[in-house]
């Protein structure tokens, strides 16, 4: 764990199980799955979700934070979440908590920890960039709770619904190449919050009771993922699913909750998707690895093209349905309003599912309000992609805010793919000095490109951050000759352009350079 990173945790401390109706809480909610761990059934437990939900009302809990008016915690975890884990606590579920930041700090311990349960993980900048494909350790993690820990010879997947033939499968069923063709598909998972930070900053939104968390350029991330695709196994397997069946619905063994009720994660896609063969993956593997358990091990989906929410971890039933998943992630969250819905006015009814990400991009060095000391060209790097099965064409970078554009050379673009980003590096010709605005967009495979600015992409619920991305940068030109002057003087004398705003120890010209200046060129007119 590196230093100075804090263990947020709930009091640890022994305590008395807790009843509740005469009944110890473990009896209630238990984890009753051997070989299971982190995982109760709300489902197929109504009774269980009746009680949950009373406990829950009969308690206190910690306010959901302020964190967009106000700025935010310079520590890591930026952000706690007691509300959430007060919520497992309360139905004796406190091991959960503990046990997945655990696993946090086993196999995420360099992460921008954004919040720490459930935990969201950004991937920090030199990561994000260094390679085409994210390493697992730096790959970004949205989760909605807990980190649950299955062991693979005890799980098995679930399919039913609107099916021919219901059916349960091991991972050794799965993963049998006799039984089910296998596939590898290199994609980019994007978090729909992705640069969500940019319309905080602007334009303050909902806050969201699981916390819309204030996402930078580095909620997304590339690998390759190996599994079965979902088409085959549902055709092999279930012998196909009935005509009515419009929907694939993924659950997930996490425990979520919205309103004072307890869920298992649900989401959905339409068959639509899921027909398009390796569109829609049943992963067991990433970048030639087993999956890591905070990324769904041992068993994931992995849409591509969608936002992250719909790539379910932990996946062990299959529903086929008519209409889409009435999970609330599916159908209270993940949706997109116009700019006139707000606290004042919005339903679930009145945005839309946000599934196909929009072409977006980033710039990820220089940094945003950085000092940049260069020769007349400075170097920008960063990531373009686009969802829905297309793929970036062209990368275009501004010094000047949006008025002149300069196109990113294919040969400094990573190659393409259906369902991956491509990262690219420029460098601009740049003569002006002082405070530049950067900005870069890109355009896909259909011609699509990014909004101007960032109020053209705000919604209430801070999704989609899809509009241009701009850096304010601090400009020093070496290759002009005062300031490639001033530079040596600085050098000599041991002064430093870090901080930008701390002011030199010594004059900025002698007494006779400032007389013979203001002596040839006057300050006053002569008559």
């Amino acid at each position: 764990m590196p230093a100075g990173i804090p263990i947020p945790s709930i009091d640890t401390a022994v305590q008395t199980e807790e009843f509740f109706n005469g009944v110890p809480m473990s009896g209630l909610f238990p984890q009753e799955k051997p070989g299971w761990h982190g995982y109760v059934e709300w489902e197929d437990n109504p009774e269980r979700k009746r009680l949950a939900a009373e406990v829950l009302k009969k308690k206190r809990f910690t306010p959901i934070p302020e964190f967009q008016f106000v700025p935010l915690p310079k520590t890591n975890p930026i952000l706690v979440g007691y509300r959430w884990k007060e919520y497992h606590e309360a139905l004796g579920l406190r091991s959960i908590v503990d046990a997945s930041w655990a696993t946090v700090l086993r196999e995420k311990p360099g992460m921008i920890h954004l919040l720490d349960f459930p935990y969201n993980g950004e991937t920090p900048r030199k990561e994000l960039v260094s390679t085409k494909l994210t390493d697992n350790k730096w790959h970004f993690v949205r989760n909605h709770g807990g980190i649950p820990e299955i062991e693979e010879d005890a799980f098995e997947l679930e399919i039913g619904g609107l099916v021919n033939k219901p059916i349960k499968l091991t991972m050794k069923d799965l993963k049998d190449p006799a039984k089910f063709p296998q596939a590898e598909v290199t994609v980019t998972l994007q978090c729909s919050g992705t640069r969500r930070i940019e319309q905080i900053q602007e334009y303050p939104g909902d806050g969201d009771e699981l916390i819309n968390a204030p996402w930078g350029e580095g909620a997304i991330g590339t690998a390759v993922y190996r599994g079965v695709p979902l088409k085959k196994v549902l055709k092999i397997a279930c012998g196909g699913i009935l005509p009515e069946a419009k929907h694939l619905e993924f659950i997930g063994a996490d425990t979520y909750f919205k309103k004072g009720e307890a869920y298992n994660y649900a989401v959905s896609v339409p068959w639509r998707k899921v027909r398009q063969n390796e569109e829609v993956l049943l992963a067991w593997e990433m970048n030639g690895k087993p999956l890591p358990k905070i990324h769904g091990y041992p068993l994931r989906v992995v849409v591509t093209g969608y936002i992250g929410a719909r790539s379910a971890k932990w996946v062990y039933r299959i529903n086929a349905l008519a209409e889409p998943s009435m999970g609330p992630v599916q159908s209270q969250e993940y949706l997109y309003y116009t700019s006139q819905i707000g606290k004042q006015n919005a339903k679930y009814s009145n945005g839309f599912f946000i599934q196909n990400m929009p072409v977006s991009s980033a710039i990820i060095f220089p940094l945003d309000k950085q000092t940049v000391v260069h020769d007349g060209h400075v170097e920008l790097r960063g990531w373009a992609y686009s969802g829905g099965g297309n793929w970036v064409e062209r990368v275009e970078v501004s010094p000047d805010g949006g008025h002149v554009w300069y196109s990113v050379d294919q040969d400094d673009m990573t190659e393409k793919h259906y369902h991956a980003w491509r990262l690219w590096k420029i460098k601009l010709p740049v003569d002006a000095e002082g405070w530049l605005e950067f900005c870069v967009r890109s355009w896909d495979s259909s011609n699509n490109t990014e909004p101007t600015f960032v109020r053209s992409a705000w919604n209430w619920d801070l999704h989609v951050t899809s509009s241009c991305h701009r850096i304010k940068v601090y400009s020093v030109n070496m290759s002009r000759p005062a300031t490639n002057k001033r530079l040596r003087e600085m050098l000599e004398k041991g002064g430093s352009f870090a901080p930008l705003t701390q002011p030199l120890q010594w004059a900025l010209e002698s007494k006779e350079e400032y007389l013979a200046s203001v002596r040839k060129h006057p300050r006053e007119p002569v008559d």
